[in-house]
Order: C-alpha cells, then structure tokens, then sequence
C-alpha cells in the first residue's frame, strides 16, 4: 500500500497563505489523532549555522507549535549539538545562535531545547540491532519526548546527496558520539603542530585516552582506550584536535538511516515529518553561509512516513526546472537528477533503499495535493 504524502504548492492568496497551509497539512496528516493530552512534543528542527539564512523561517514553525497546544500537547523546538566547533558546538552558543536566528519564544511559542545538553554528551542509548549499529547514541530529550514532529529544510548534501527527514532526525538527533559515529571508525587526531600542551583536554577525557607526551608534551590519543564520545573536540581551545572523516559516503547513508530508526523506535505512531522544499541550498544550513539556490521554490509536503516523504521531495525537485549559473552542474532540464547535478560522486538513493529495506517506510507514495 502505497503511503500518502500531502502537498501544498508555494502559490498562496489573501484568502489562503503559507500559514493556512501549513495547518491544512497538519490536519491531512492526523496531527491531532498522535497527540494526547499533556504530550511532551520534540519538534526537531536545524536552527541554523550562524551568517547561514537558508534555514526555515521560524514563524513558519508558529502554526505547529500551535496545532501541538490545541492537541493538548506541550511542544518544545530542538536540536543536538553540532560535531564540528561552530557556532552551535555547545548548548549556550547554541541557543544564542537560535534566538539571533529568530527562534525565540515570542516568534515561535515554544520553549528551545537542546536534545544532549550542554556539552552534547547527555544522550540515552538506544538498541536497534542493524547491520552497523547494535544500539544509537541519541540526545536524551529526543528519547524522553512523548512525541515526534520532524521540520526539515530540503537541500542538497555533500555526503548524502540531499538532506531530508531521514538526515535531520538521524544525524541531527544524535549526540557528539552518536555524530563522531557516523562519520569515522577510528579515533580523533591531534595536530602537533598546533598543540599547546595546556592539558584541557586529558582532563575532560571520561575514558583517559589523551596524555601529554614527549618532549614538547603534546597530546597524543590512545585509540584503544578512545570511546568515541568526541569530548576533546569540543574542550580543544586551540581546535588542534581532528576528525578523521574517514567513513565511506555509502556507509554514513545507512548509518544515519539507523540512526532514523532509534530516534522513531516508540513513537512509530505519534510521530509526523514536513519537509520545506524551499530555497533548495547545494550544501548544509551548518554552514555560516549558504549559496544560491538550485531550483525554483516548490512547497511544503507532510507525511507520517519518513521514507515516503523523502522520496517524493526528491523527485519534485528533479521534476522542477534547474537553475543555470549555481552549483548545479547538469540535471537542469525536468526529470534531471539535480543531487548529482551537484555531487556526482553521491548515489543519493542508497538512504532511500536502506531505509525501506530495514521497515523505516515505504519508497511508493501517492502525493495528494491540497
């Protein structure tokens, strides 16, 4: 059976605008059958790198914060901090990015929470006994919520060809660990070259993997004892201390697919996901910038499958007219494949695949216009 995935185009009038449709999406998709009275309600959105306004307008975010209070649910906005040291890489400078950004309580109505804590390692992990993960290292106020909204801006991605639902509950909810996961199998590096020996980091190291060592006693990591949990990142004042991205761009597809699945797993029925095709960006909102777009606006499409709705944004956006002079590079004709338009090297269907093959959702929808 094929899932619905609920559609509102962009063209909008005096009599019905953006706002109206969104609660008509809202509504199509049964908001109010998966939330009961008194719900503690995650909506899980990207708040957006710092110099980066590609990211969805918060007061698009007001009419789901209040359709969660009419169900009686208690909504909350959130995201988990960033692996990368930004301008979210702990929950102040987070929160300070969020509220500069315009997700502030008298824009949206709901109180911002970030999902693993000050320094990204309050998690809860989750068992899901997948081909890469036995369990998921997840923020723990996106485990503890009651129920689920996923608002996702859809964009292109380097690693994953574009960044839909399943991207931004994925890597989005998971903890600095969860994120270090991900992206690489082996331990973090330290640049000697850069160290400055203040020992900032050993000290914060829950695992005693760091020491300072030789002459010059700059740090060195121990990959046997490292757990993994990205700490030292965050603690490096002197950003000495290195990912090495060394996961394969297939590999991180399925490992954030997992990651989908825990963040889902006991909220399978009260959790529904929007994606905003909208200002369709050829890289991440965590960057602090963001290019032109690579297509025309399309709209907002609603659904309680997360697979489903992935797919179908994917095809209206290869369905569309693409922009010449952008980072698109071919695909610009109706029915081109924009994603390797703009990476070739990204097979973006390998999430989509997965993601089914495991019984996150199904890749056969039936769009319904409203």
């Amino acid at each position: 059976m094929k899932s619905k995935v609920y559609f509102a185009s962009m063209h909008a009038s005096i009599r019905r605008n953006t706002i109206s449709k969104i609660r008509e999406l809202l509504e199509k998709v049964g908001l109010a059958d998966k939330i009961t009275e008194k719900d503690l309600t995650a909506i899980k959105i990207h708040f957006g790198e710092k110099g980066n306004t590609s990211y969805i307008r918060p007061v698009l975010l007001r009419p789901i914060v209040e359709l969660v209070k009419e169900a009686g649910g208690k909504p909350f906005l959130t995201d988990s901090n960033t692996l990368y040291i930004g301008s979210r890489g702990n929950a102040y400078d987070h929160l300070v990015t969020a509220i500069e950004n315009g997700f502030d309580y008298s824009v949206v109505g709901a109180p911002l929470i970030i999902a693993d804590g000050l320094r990204g390692n309050t998690k809860e992990d989750v068992q899901v006994d997948l081909k890469h993960s036995k369990e998921v290292h997840l923020g723990a106020e996106m485990v503890h919520s009651d129920a689920l909204i996923g608002v996702s801006h859809f964009k292109c991605h380097e690693l994953t060809g574009f960044g839909g639902t399943l991207k931004n509950l994925g890597m989005g909810a998971a903890c600095r660990e969860g994120k270090l996961y991900m992206h690489t199998t082996v331990a973090p590096f330290v640049n000697e070259e850069t160290c400055t020996s203040c020992g900032d980091c050993t000290h914060h190291c829950a695992a005693h993997a760091i020491s300072l060592t030789g002459e010059a006693e700059t740090a060195k990591i121990d990959s046997e004892k490292c757990t993994g949990c990205g700490e030292c990142l965050l603690v490096c004042g002197a950003g000495c201390i290195k990912i090495n991205w060394n996961e394969s761009v297939p590999v991180v597809q399925e490992k954030i697919v997992e990651y989908t699945r825990g963040v889902i797993k006991g909220k399978e029925h009260k959790s529904i996901f929007l994606n905003f095709i909208t200002q369709v960006s050829p890289a991440c909102d965590c960057y602090g910038y963001n290019d032109a777009p690579i297509v025309p606006d399309i709209g907002i499409v609603a659904s309680d499958d997360p697979v489903a709705i992935d797919q179908a944004s994917a095809d209206l956006v290869n369905s569309a007219i693409g922009f010449k002079d952008t980072a698109l590079k071919s695909g610009h004709e109706r029915g081109g494949d924009k994603f390797r338009g703009v990476y070739d090297y990204v097979n973006w269907e390998i999430q989509l695949e997965y993601a089914q093959f495991i019984g996150l959702g199904s890749r056969e929808y039936e769009l319904v216009k409203i």
